[in-house]
């Protein structure tokens, strides 16, 4: 019998990936906000597309604000965009 492989959502595409391939961004119970590269830490998850077009994307529809239910810090915006190897201005608000 096959193994059942685990799907999550992005928050920037809103497709469904394979949740190795996408990282995951979380809400410790203390409430601040860190890039999970492991997926096993305790906490409130959300996933990202490992791409900058996703970033760009939960940037501009406030993806992670919605998941988190609370304002995201820039500098976390700005740890995505150096794991992902971005130089674009995602995240900025205007």
């Amino acid at each position: 019998m096959a193994k059942k492989i685990p799907m999550r959502q992005c928050v920037g595409c809103g497709e469904m990936k394979n949740k190795k391939d996408m990282m995951r961004v979380l809400k410790t119970a203390d409430g601040s906000i860190v890039l999970d590269r492991t997926g096993r830490k305790n906490g409130r998850g959300a996933y990202l597309c490992m791409s900058g077009a996703c970033l760009a994307k939960a940037c501009r529809n406030k993806g992670l604000e919605r998941s988190f239910k609370m304002s995201i810090p820039q500098e976390i915006y700005e740890s995505l965009k150096k794991e992902f190897g971005e130089d674009g201005n995602a995240g900025k608000t205007e």
